[in-house]
C-alpha cells in the first residue's frame, strides 16, 4: 500500500486509546456532528470459558454460566439497571458470545449518567440463591426458544460434529439442566477471574470526548485488582468428531450445514483471507450461488461464515434446501475447482472492494464504530491493522491459503429434515 493510502486508512480508523492504571483499556472515537453516543463495556469471558484457575483455585463451570452472569449483572442491591437507564433515556442491552460478554447503551442525553450506570452495574455484582433461582426459570424459557430455532440447532450440531472436546460444543445459553447447577460462588469466581479491569474494554463512539469517558472512569473508582487467572483447555485433535448428523424438526424445508475444521490461523491478514473465502465460494456474486439460487436449490439466506476462537477455527455453510445432498456436492465441487484454478480475479476485486467499503462505512455509524473498536481489543490489535491487511491483500495470497483449507477429510455435514406428519 502506498504511504498516502496507508495514512488515509489510519485516519479513517483513528481513535483515542488510553490504558488506565487499573488496567482498563479505553477506546473513544469522537464523531462531531452526531447527536448520539454508543458505549460498550466488554470482557474477554464467553461461553467457552468453562474451565480456569483463579488465584490458585481451579473452577469448572456447567455450560451457560457466562450468559447467565450477563443477565444477573443488571441486578443490584439498589435496583435494576434497566430502571436506572429508563430515567436517563438510554436504550441498554447486553449479549454473550462464545468468547466475550458486552454491556452497552445508546443515548442522546444524560450520557454521563448512563456511563455511571454502565460502569457501576458491572463493577458491583450482587447474587443470592433466591435471585439465581428466579433467573434459572427465565433463562430456561429462553433456552427452549433456541431449541425451536433450526438455524441455531444446525450450528450447534455442526460444532458437535467438528469438535471432540472443545467447549464450543455447548450452547451459549447452556441447557435447563446445566444452569440448574449454577451457584452464587460460581458467579463470584467468574467475576473475580474475568471482570477485572485488565481483562476489559470500554469503547465509545459518537457525540462524546475521551475526557468525558475518562471522567466517568474516575467517578467509578475502578479498582486495580491484580488477578492470577489461567484458562484450562483439553487437547483437541485435528480430526472431526463425527462426519455426519441427521435429525428432524417441524420444518417446511430441510436445512443443510457443512462445516470444515481448520488449524487456528494467526494475524489480521490470515483472518481477512478466511472471511473473504466465504464470499468467494458462495457469496451473492459467485457462480455457485447463482446456480443454487437460479435452480431453486437453496433459499436466499444460504451463505458461509468463518469463526476463530481460542483453540477453534472453522468454516460453516448453512441454509435451507430441498436437496441437501446435491447442494453439499456442488459446494465441495466448487471448492475443489477454486483450489485447482484459483479464484476469479474480477470477483476477488469486487469482494475486496465490498469488504473494504463495509469496514469504512461501519466507522460512520456510532453503533458499528463502537463495536469495531471493542472488537479490535478482543482480537488484540488496532482497528487500522485489519483495514490495512484487507487493503494490501492480493489474489495470490488467497489462492495460496486455499490450498491447505476447506478439505473434505476435515468436514462434517448436518441435515435437519422436516418431521413427517402422522397419517390418520
Amino acid at each position: 500500500m502506498q504511504n498516502d493510502a496507508m495514512q488515509a486508512v489510519r485516519r479513517a480508523a483513528a481513535c483515542e486509546t488510553i490504558k488506565l492504571d487499573c488496567g482498563l483499556t479505553v477506546l473513544v472515537r469522537p464523531m462531531p456532528g452526531y447527536s448520539g453516543v454508543h458505549a460498550i463495556y466488554g470482557t474477554r469471558f464467553g461461553s467457552i470459558d468453562l474451565d480456569f484457575e483463579v488465584d490458585g483455585k481451579a473452577v469448572h463451570l456447567p455450560a451457560g454460566v457466562a450468559h447467565f452472569l450477563e443477565h444477573k449483572m443488571f441486578e443490584s442491591e439498589d435496583g435494576d439497571a434497566f430502571a436506572k437507564y429508563a430515567k436517563t433515556g438510554a436504550a441498554a442491552n447486553a449479549y454473550t458470545s462464545f468468547d466475550k460478554t458486552c454491556y452497552l447503551f445508546t443515548a442522546t442525553q444524560q450520557v454521563d449518567e448512563s456511563l455511571d450506570i454502565l460502569l457501576s452495574m458491572v463493577g458491583e455484582p450482587y447474587f443470592t440463591e433466591a435471585t439465581i433461582a428466579k433467573e434459572q426459570g427465565i433463562i430456561g424459557q429462553e433456552i427452549k426458544m433456541y431449541d425451536d430455532s433450526p438455524d441455531w440447532r444446525i450450528m450447534t450440531a455442526l460444532f458437535q460434529c467438528l469438535y471432540h472436546s472443545h467447549p464450543i460444543r455447548h450452547d451459549i445459553a447452556g441447557t435447563v439442566e446445566s444452569i440448574a447447577e449454577i451457584t452464587p460462588e460460581m458467579l463470584y469466581d467468574c467475576c473475580r477471574a474475568f471482570y477485572s479491569p485488565g481483562n476489559m474494554v470500554l469503547a465509545a463512539a459518537g457525540n462524546v470526548t475521551a475526557e468525558q469517558v475518562l471522567a466517568a472512569c474516575e467517578r467509578a473508582k475502578l479498582p486495580a485488582r491484580p488477578v492470577s487467572m489461567r484458562r484450562l483447555q483439553s487437547p483437541e485433535p485435528p480430526t472431526v468428531a463425527r462426519e455426519r448428523m441427521e435429525f428432524s424438526m417441524p420444518l417446511a424445508k430441510a436445512c443443510l450445514g457443512v462445516g470444515f475444521k481448520e488449524a487456528p490461523v494467526q494475524g489480521a491478514k490470515a483472518e481477512v483471507i478466511c472471511d473473504m473465502l466465504t464470499e468467494l465460494i458462495c457469496g451473492g456474486m459467485t457462480p455457485l450461488y447463482r446456480r443454487l439460487y437460479d435452480e431453486g436449490l437453496v433459499n436466499p439466506g444460504f451463505d458461509g461464515e468463518f469463526l476463530l476462537l481460542e483453540g477453534c477455527c472453522c468454516f460453516l455453510f448453512t441454509g435451507e434446501t430441498d436437496q441437501p445432498e446435491t447442494v453439499r456436492q456442488l459446494l465441495m465441487d466448487e471448492i475443489a475447482r477454486l483450489r485447482a484454478e484459483g479464484v476469479d480475479g474480477e470477483l476477488f476485486t469486487l469482494c475486496k472492494n465490498q469488504m473494504y467499503g463495509e469496514m469504512l462505512q461501519d466507522l460512520e455509524n456510532i453503533e458499528d464504530a463502537a463495536t469495531a473498536l471493542a472488537g479490535s481489543f478482543f482480537r488484540r490489535r488496532a482497528l487500522a491493522e485489519e483495514i490495512e491487511a484487507l487493503a494490501s491483500l492480493t489474489k495470490a495470497e488467497v489462492d495460496e491459503a486455499l490450498q491447505g483449507m476447506l478439505c473434505e477429510d476435515r468436514s462434517a455435514t448436518v441435515v435437519i429434515r422436516p418431521e413427517k406428519e402422522d397419517k390418520a
